[in-house]
C-alpha cells in the first residue's frame, strides 16, 4: 500500500457516488474508489475499519471481518451494511465533505432515510423482571449515578454486550426510581441502534424528538421541523419536571445528543453496545455477563421445584453452557419450566449433548435452540413469521393475520411465547423481539419455510393493514369515499374501528408500522400493496404527519413506476404534490401536481384530473399566478359537476374564493365560499367546513359586514380548535385581529396578533409569522405607535425576503411607508411605498391604488395623512389549513 495516497490506475477525480442510481452503481463507484485509493488488499482495509471502530468504543464482537468487507464490493447484492460501506469509505479517503455524500447516497438508495424517521415512543417503561435478580453492585452505582445526573443533567451509559441485560438493568432501576417518587414521568424510546434487519437503521433523533413532544402535549402542528428547534422545544417542556428519560438501544453518540434535556430534575440513562466515549460529561457504567454466583441465584430462583438429580453442580453446568449471559439463562429456564419430569442434571447432561452435536459457539445460539424446540409447532411456526414482519413491534390482530390463526389462537401463542422470553409485551398489547431472537427466527424462517409460504404469510400480513387502515380512515374522513380505493375484506380478524376516535387511536399507533409495510413492499413483490396503501392513507396522513406522507407517497410512486402503473404513479405525484404545498414548496408541488396531471388525462380519471387541478390552483395562488390559478379551479369544477364529486367542488370552491379576494373581487369570492360551506355541511366535510367559514369571514372584513365576518370567523375558530388544526387555528385568529383593527379596536387586534404569532413560531410557520407581524405593525400604526408598528414591518420584510412572499413582502413595505411617514422621515416613507407600489403591479391585486395615492400625497408634498386599509389575511387555500 502507498504511503500516501495518489489517484492511479487513470482515474484523475474521486467517484461521484450522488450519481448513482442504483446498488450496482453505487458498488461500482466503491471499487473504483478502491484503485484510486491505491488498491490496497481486503485485509489491509479490515484492518483500518476495526482500529478506527475500536477507538471509538466499539466492542469486539462487533467488529468485522475480511469476507464481510469484500462482500461490499461485490455486486449484484439487494442490500448492504450501510455503517461498513461508511467506514470502507472514510479508510479510503478520510475526507468528511466526502464522506457525508457517500452517507447520503447511501441513505436515497437504499431507503434508509425514510426508515430511520420511523420510531415508537413511550411515556411508561416496559414492564419490570419479577424477582430481579443479581447486579447489586452495578444497580447500586446506576442509582447513584442517576441521582447525581438529575441535579447536573449528566447522562449515565450502560454499556454492554448484546443480551447481557442492558435495558432489564435500566428498566429495573427506572422502576425503583419511580416507585420511590425520586420521578413523577418516564420517557422510554428503542433507538434501534442494532437492529439485524438493514431496512431498520437506527433511529432519526428528529423522529425520536417528534414522538418525545408530542407525549409531552405538542401537537403535530406545533413541531418545529428544524432539529435543533425540535431539540429546543424538548428541553423546554421538561424544565421544572421531574422526568426519567431512557434511551434504549442507542447507536452513537450523534444520535443521542439532540435527545439530551441537560435539565437539573431530569435523569438519563442510555443504553448501547458502545460505550459512547464521545459523549462528553457522562457517567458511564459497562457491565459483563453475570458472575457465576449471580448466574447460580438467578438459576435457583427460577427453577424452584425442579429436582437436582444426580449431579449437585448441575446448576453450575447450565450456567457456564449459556455463557452466564442473561438473555440465554432466561430462555434455558423458560425450557426447564416446561419439562416436567427432568432434573436440573437431565438438563444439564441435554446442554453439552447439544453443544457437542452442533458444536454451537455460544450459549445464545444453544439457549434458542433448546427454547425453539420445547414450543408447540405453532409456536415455532408464529415465531418464524412474526420475526419477517417489517415493523417494531406487532399486535394480536397482525400476528393473527401473519399465521393465519384466529384471535384467541394468535393470543395464547404470543402469551407462550412471551412466557419462554422469546417475545417481550413491551406495552399492552404490542409485542416485540430481542433483535437476537429476531436473527434467531428468521434463520429459521429461511429453512424451515418454503419462499411461497413466507410470501404468503406477509401477503395475509400486508392485506390486513390495507383493509384496516382503509376502515380506520373511512370512519375518520365519511365525506371523501371516492379519493380512496375499494379494498377487500382481510381473511383474518380485524379491531372493530367503526368510531371516529377509535380509529384514529389505531392509526396514530400503527402509523410507524404502516410506514415501514409501504416501504417493504414497495421494494419487494407487494407493489399494489404500496399504491394502494397510499391512496387509502392519504388524507389522514396530510393532517397529522407530513413526514410520513412524503414517505408513503415516495415508495407508492417508486412501486408504480416499478410496475409501469400509470394511474398509481398519478395518485403518488398528486399525493407528494398536495404534501409539498403543505410544506411551502410551492414551485416543487406545482412540478409533481402537472406530472400527475399528465397521466390523470392519460387514463381517463376525471375525479384524479379534479382534485389536482383544484390543488394546482392553489399552489399557483401561493406563487401569485392569479390567472393560471383562476382557470386550473374552474377546469376543476367543470369536471366535478360532470363526476357529480361534491367534495371535491367544495375544495375548488374554497381555492377560487381565495384567488378572488386576492384580485379585490370580494362578492364574488364570498359566494364561492358560501357555495363550498353548504356542500361541506351537507357532506360532513369538517375540514372544509373550516376553510369556507374562514374564507367567508375574511371577505367579510373586506366588505364590511363586521358582524356577519365575526360571526364566521368565531365558527371557523371552535371548528379547528375542535379538530385540532393549529395552523388553521392561527390564520383565523390574524384575520379576528385585522377585523378588529378595522372595527378601532386596537388593543384587541394586537391580542389576537399575538396568540397567532406564538402559534406561528411554535410550528415554525414562516410565512404565517410574517402575516402576524404585519398585522402586528398595522394594529401599533391605528394604536399611534409607530415605531412600534415600524419594528413589526421590517421583521415581516426580513421573513419575505427568505421566503419569498411577495404578498406580504409588499405589505410590509406599504407597512413601513405608513409608519416612517407618520414619524416624520419622508424620505423613507417614499422609498418603501415605491417598493410596495411595484410589487402590488407585478401581482395585479387592488392594493396598488391605495399605495399609488400614499405615494402621490408624499410627492406633492402634502402633510395629508392618507391611511390605508388593514389588509385581511387571505384564506391561503388548502396549505395553511392542513386539509
Amino acid at each position: 500500500m502507498p504511503s500516501s495516497r495518489q489517484p492511479v490506475g487513470g482515474f484523475t477525480a474521486l467517484p461521484d457516488p450522488g450519481q448513482a442510481e442504483k446498488l450496482d452503481d453505487l458498488v461500482e463507484r466503491l471499487r473504483s474508489l478502491k484503485v484510486w485509493a491505491g488498491d490496497p488488499s481486503y485485509q489491509w482495509i479490515t484492518s483500518r475499519v476495526n482500529s478506527a471502530w475500536t477507538a471509538a468504543g466499539r466492542l469486539s464482537g462487533e467488529l468485522t471481518g475480511k469476507t464481510t468487507v469484500a462482500d461490499c464490493f461485490r455486486p449484484g447484492r439487494r442490500r448492504v451494511n450501510v455503517d461498513l460501506v461508511v467506514a470502507i469509505v472514510q479508510t479510503l479517503h478520510p475526507d468528511a465533505g466526502y464522506v457525508t455524500q457517500w452517507r447520503q447516497a447511501l441513505r436515497v438508495l437504499t431507503g434508509e432515510s425514510r426508515a430511520a424517521a420511523q420510531v415508537r415512543v413511550q411515556d411508561a417503561l416496559p414492564p419490570d423482571l419479577p424477582g430481579f435478580t443479581g447486579r447489586a453492585t452495578e444497580l447500586g452505582r446506576l442509582r447513584a449515578a442517576l441521582q447525581h445526573g438529575a441535579v447536573t443533567g449528566e447522562p449515565v451509559v450502560i454499556s454492554a454486550i448484546a443480551g447481557a441485560g442492558k435495558t432489564q438493568l435500566a428498566v429495573h432501576a427506572g422502576h425503583l426510581l419511580t416507585r420511590d417518587e425520586f420521578v413523577n414521568r418516564v420517557l422510554f424510546v428503542n433507538l434501534r441502534g442494532f437492529h439485524p434487519d438493514p431496512a431498520q437503521p437506527p433511529a432519526e433523533p428528529a423522529a425520536v424528538l417528534d414522538g418525545l413532544l408530542r407525549l409531552l402535549g405538542m401537537s403535530g402542528q406545533q413541531i418545529p421541523y428544524d432539529l435543533s428547534a425540535r431539540s429546543a422545544a424538548y428541553r423546554a417542556r421538561l424544565a421544572g419536571t421531574r422526568t426519567l428519560v431512557v434511551l434504549d438501544n442507542a447507536a452513537d453518540a450523534d444520535q443521542v445528543h439532540p435527545l439530551l434535556p441537560r435539565t437539573p430534575g431530569c435523569p438519563v440513562v442510555i443504553t448501547s453496545r458502545r460505550d459512547l466515549a464521545d459523549l462528553n460529561a457522562t457517567t458511564r457504567l459497562a457491565i459483563d455477563v453475570f458472575t457465576p454466583d449471580e448466574s447460580a441465584a438467578f438459576l435457583s430462583r427460577t427453577t424452584t421445584g425442579v429436582p437436582t438429580g444426580g449431579d449437585p453442580r448441575a446448576l453450575d453446568r447450565i450456567a457456564r453452557r449459556c455463557g452466564h449471559l442473561p438473555l440465554a439463562l432466561g430462555l434455558v429456564t423458560g425450557h426447564i419450566r416446561d419439562t416436567p419430569g427432568w432434573t436440573l442434571t437431565d438438563h444439564a447432561d441435554r446442554l453439552d449433548e447439544r453443544h457437542h452435536q452442533r458444536r454451537l459457539d455460544t450459549g445464545v445460539e444453544l439457549a434458542f435452540d433448546l427454547s425453539y424446540q420445547h414450543l408447540p409447532a405453532a409456536g415455532q411456526r408464529l415465531l418464524r413469521l412474526a420475526a419477517l414482519h417489517p415493523g417494531q413491534d406487532l399486535d394480536d390482530h397482525a400476528a393473527a393475520a401473519v399465521a393465519d390463526s384466529d384471535l384467541p389462537t394468535a393470543q395464547a401463542l404470543l402469551s407462550h411465547l412471551c412466557r419462554d422470553h422469546l417475545l417481550h409485551e413491551d406495552e399492552p398489547g404490542r409485542y416485540t423481539m430481542h433483535d437476537l431472537v429476531r436473527a434467531y427466527a428468521t434463520g429459521r424462517a429461511g429453512d424451515e419455510d418454503p419462499p411461497p409460504e413466507r410470501r404468503a404469510a406477509l401477503t395475509r400480513l400486508f392485506d390486513y393493514y390495507l383493509a384496516t387502515a382503509a376502515i380506520a380512515v373511512h370512519a375518520l374522513y365519511p365525506a371523501e369515499p371516492h379519493r380512496r380505493p375499494r379494498t377487500p375484506s382481510p381473511g383474518t380478524p380485524c379491531p372493530d374501528l367503526t368510531a371516529p376516535g377509535t380509529a384514529l387511536a389505531w392509526l396514530d399507533t400503527e402509523r410507524p408500522i404502516l410506514v415501514a409495510v409501504a416501504a417493504h413492499t414497495a421494494g419487494q413483490v407487494w407493489p399494489t400493496h404500496t399504491i394502494r396503501l397510499s391512496a387509502a392513507l392519504s388524507p389522514y396522513l396530510a393532517s397529522r404527519s407530513v413526514t410520513d406522507a412524503s414517505a408513503v407517497h415516495g415508495h407508492a410512486l417508486q412501486a408504480a413506476r416499478h410496475t409501469r402503473d400509470p394511474a398509481g404513479q398519478a395518485q403518488a405525484l398528486a399525493g407528494l404534490g398536495f404534501t409539498q404545498g403543505l410544506l411551502s414548496r410551492y414551485e416543487s408541488a406545482a412540478e409533481h401536481l402537472q406530472e400527475a396531471l399528465l397521466l390523470f388525462r392519460q387514463t381517463g380519471d376525471r375525479t384524479g384530473q379534479a382534485r389536482t387541478l383544484a390543488s394546482l390552483g392553489a399552489v399557483e395562488e401561493r406563487l401569485g399566478q392569479y390567472q393560471s390559478a383562476t382557470e386550473h379551479l374552474q377546469e376543476a369544477l367543470a369536471l366535478c359537476g360532470k363526476t357529480d364529486d361534491h367534495t371535491g367542488k367544495a375544495f375548488a370552491l374554497n381555492c377560487l374564493g381565495v384567488v378572488e379576494a386576492c384580485l379585490g373581487r370580494y362578492r364574488a369570492a364570498a359566494a364561492h365560499h358560501e357555495q363550498a360551506l353548504t356542500l361541506c355541511r351537507q357532506g360532513s366535510d369538517h375540514n372544509g367546513e373550516a376553510g369556507a367559514l374562514r374564507g367567508l369571514g375574511t371577505v367579510e372584513v373586506r366588505l364590511g359586514r363586521h358582524r356577519q365576518a365575526a360571526d364566521h370567523l368565531q365558527q371557523a375558530l371552535a371548528r379547528y380548535r375542535q379538530l385540532g388544526a393549529r395552523v388553521g387555528e392561527a390564520r383565523t385568529l390574524d384575520s379576528l385581529g385585522t377585523l378588529h383593527t378595522r372595527l378601532g379596536q386596537p388593543a384587541q387586534a394586537t391580542e389576537h396578533h399575538r396568540q397567532a404569532l406564538a402559534i406561528f413560531r411554535a410550528t415554525g410557520d414562516r410565512d404565517g409569522e410574517a402575516w402576524a407581524l404585519n398585522g402586528l405593525g398595522e394594529a401599533a400604526h391605528a394604536d399611534g405607535r409607530h415605531a412600534d408598528a415600524a419594528t413589526h414591518h421590517t421583521t415581516a420584510q426580513v421573513i419575505t425576503t427568505d421566503t419569498g412572499d411577495g404578498d406580504q413582502e409588499a405589505r410590509a413595505h406599504a407597512g413601513l411607508g405608513d409608519a416612517l411617514r407618520a414619524l416624520g422621515d419622508l424620505t423613507q416613507a417614499r422609498h418603501h411605498y415605491q417598493h410596495a407600489l411595484a410589487q402590488y403591479i407585478d401581482l395585479g391585486t387592488p392594493e396598488a391604488e391605495q399605495v399609488r395615492t400614499c405615494l402621490a400625497s408624499i410627492n406633492n408634498n402634502s402633510s395629508a395623512q392618507h391611511s390605508r386599509t388593514p389588509k385581511v389575511a387571505s384564506t391561503e387555500g388548502p396549505f395553511r389549513e392542513g386539509n
